[in-house]
């Protein structure tokens, strides 16, 4: 009787129709609406008004029995033994089911153990809670590792805007370089036609003068060749000494050089124009790895150095140093001689060398590095294998690494007085990696290579 006869739920908000039928006010309006008639759903019949009166006494009533249920569910039955019809009130340990009264005095639970069902229920529950904890930790690492993904896959795409933004610059540049170029040489092949059209046109009137004195000379003696004898014999004299001292010019030639260079515009052109523009490029032996940067270290965009600045908000990637503030170098070495400089900075902590591929990147760094540092002032030859030594360096500004992996030796050198620092002998079987570490506001260099 409490039911809407569209929705089958408690009366909400109830209306009455003419034909004294109930439903709630949204679920008629919406009947109304699919089916565009104002009938009722029941009965059929035609409302007499759009806007139905509100059944008080009905919405009173839904309202007192919602708050009365909401006070006092109902409860659930209770369930009888289906052998003895008693109330189960017990539960047989080594049957693990609920039993009655008369079932813990039947012979077949003689010597079993019984608990009452509120007891074993709470033992139960607390033996599913523990054995539920791993579930829940594990749960919990899932979430975890899901919150790491979405934080690595919008890390993705800000890296990838990040890249995308640098390669159009990068292009850009070298478009407006090339553009640049072309302009140049189609400036300097238009200024050659200028210039060489310029000395065509002076030779042109050269000529034309001459062909307008030639012409009228000409003209003239034939006139005179056609007057009569005796205007002819008077006018000889005259005519003659015209052709005679008529100055005449060498005979025409087109001058060397005349044309257009087209060997000097077009010979080796994208060679040339290569050549240009390796003249603004720069090229670095050893490039840094972002991946691999602690936080709280920030990159340049050509990946050639990098400077202590806040913490970032960075993926915890395996390849990523979460303690000590250094970077790798994206390239590492298996074999052969490898050599870089470093532009380093005296006002704070840095280090410089290499470190094995399986260095430890999350954490103290125990094992696997070999480099120089500056700490606390001095300059410290540093690795796992040997203790630290301090080298007698004052001012050092620029480092040349050198490796040879396969003689086993990594050397250090002062880059302005070109002289030796340090050497590491070791016997080296893994990929290593350039490493710098700083704790530097100003940048932490790998210097270009010059002649390339």
């Amino acid at each position: 009787d409490l039911s809407c006869p569209i929705c089958f739920d408690i009366f909400s908000d109830p209306v009455v129709l003419s034909c004294s039928h109930s439903f709630c006010r949204a679920c008629l309006q919406r009947w109304w609406t699919e089916r565009r008639k104002d009938t009722c759903p029941l009965c059929k019949e035609v409302s007499s008004f759009r806007s139905p009166p509100c059944n008080l006494a009905l919405k009173n009533l839904c309202e007192t029995f919602t708050l009365e249920r909401r006070k006092n569910p109902p409860k659930e039955p209770e369930e009888l033994c289906s052998l003895h019809a008693e109330t189960l009130k017990l539960f047989c340990l080594d049957h693990q089911r609920p039993v009655c009264l008369v079932c813990r005095d039947a012979k077949d639970h003689s010597d079993h153990r019984f608990r009452p069902i509120g007891e074993a229920a709470q033992d139960s529950r607390e033996d599913l809670a523990r054995i539920l904890k791993p579930l829940k930790k594990k749960l919990a690492l899932l979430k975890q590792a899901k919150g790491s993904c979405d934080g690595t896959a919008e890390h993705i795409k800000t890296q990838s805007k990040h890249t995308e933004r640098l390669i159009r610059n990068h292009f850009n540049q070298l478009h407006r370089l090339l553009e640049e170029e072309e302009e140049a040489r189609v400036a300097a092949m238009r200024d050659e036609q200028k210039r060489k059209c310029r000395d065509m046109k002076d030779r042109i009137e050269v000529l034309n003068r001459a062909i307008r004195v030639l012409s009228d000379t000409i003209r003239t003696a034939e006139e005179e060749l056609r007057a009569a004898d005796l205007r002819f014999l008077q006018n000889y004299k005259a005519a003659a000494a015209r052709v005679k001292y008529c100055p005449l010019l060498d005979d025409p030639q087109t001058p060397r050089g005349a044309l257009i260079d087209e060997a000097k515009h077009l010979g080796n052109l994208a060679y040339n124009i290569w050549t240009q523009l390796k003249k603004t490029a720069s090229y670095a032996p050893v490039l840094l790895d972002p991946n691999t940067a602690h936080p709280e270290l920030v990159l340049s965009a050509d990946l050639t150095s990098v400077t202590f600045g806040p913490r970032q908000n960075l993926p915890e990637n395996p390849e990523r140093f979460d303690q000590h503030h250094c970077v790798l170098g994206a390239e590492g070495f298996t074999s052969g001689t490898h050599g870089w400089d470093v532009e380093v900075r005296r006002d704070q902590n840095w280090g410089v060398g290499v470190v094995s591929e399986s260095v430890r990147r999350k954490g103290q760094i125990r094992d696997g590095f070999w480099g120089i540092c500056l700490f606390n002032g001095d300059v410290t030859a540093v690795s796992h294998l040997v203790p630290s030594k301090r080298l007698p360096v004052k001012k050092l500004q620029r480092v040349r690494v050198q490796l040879d992996w396969d003689g086993g030796t990594l050397s250090f050198f002062d880059l302005d007085s070109d002289r030796h620092i340090h050497t590491f002998i070791h016997r080296f079987t893994e990929k290593m990696f350039p490493f710098i570490g700083t704790n530097n506001k100003l940048p932490i260099r790998i210097l270009p290579v010059i002649n390339w």
